[in-house]
């Protein structure tokens, strides 16, 4: 994937504005694919991003219940995913992800390298990495196409 935009993040008070940026530069994509190691702050975007698109309830990772439900203040859905510990896209396709992905809601998707093949055309990957500093992250947004599934 070739990256449509990179942002150097230097705190975590600036995620606000790049959970803004990132909905204005993709209006239309409904579903996003967050890569990074396991405490990269694919979490804490993803609650930037649910804050930017209205969202009251408190947000947290859905690492046990595998999806969380969220609803926006225009009354749009977003699921954010998370398959970390999930073993196989069968194991996504049998949670209903399929139907999630296609439903027109947001779709916010951690650790997607389980499942390439459930992301449809179009997904947003936003890849974060380390950056030079402590607390400084380097966020990579490109828009690619899925995975075959053969």
């Amino acid at each position: 994937m070739a990256a449509d935009n990179e942002i150097i993040v230097q705190s975590v008070l600036a995620l606000d504005e790049v959970a803004s940026r990132i909905l204005n530069t993709y209006p239309d994509s409904r579903v996003f694919a967050f890569h990074g190691s396991m405490g990269a702050g694919k979490t804490t975007l993803i609650k930037s991003l649910c804050k930017q698109l209205g969202v009251d309830a408190t947000v947290s990772s859905p690492t046990f219940t595998i999806i969380n439900e969220y609803v926006a203040e225009d009354g749009i859905y977003i699921y954010h995913f998370d398959f970390y510990r999930l073993k196989s896209a069968r194991e996504a396709f049998d949670t209903g992800a399929a139907d999630y992905l296609s439903g027109g809601g947001y779709c916010f998707i951690e650790w997607p390298e389980v499942a390439p093949e459930i992301l449809p055309d179009g997904t947003i990957h936003i890849s974060i990495l380390p950056g030079s500093g402590e607390s400084e992250r380097l966020i990579l947004i490109g828009h690619s196409i899925a995975a075959s599934a053969d």
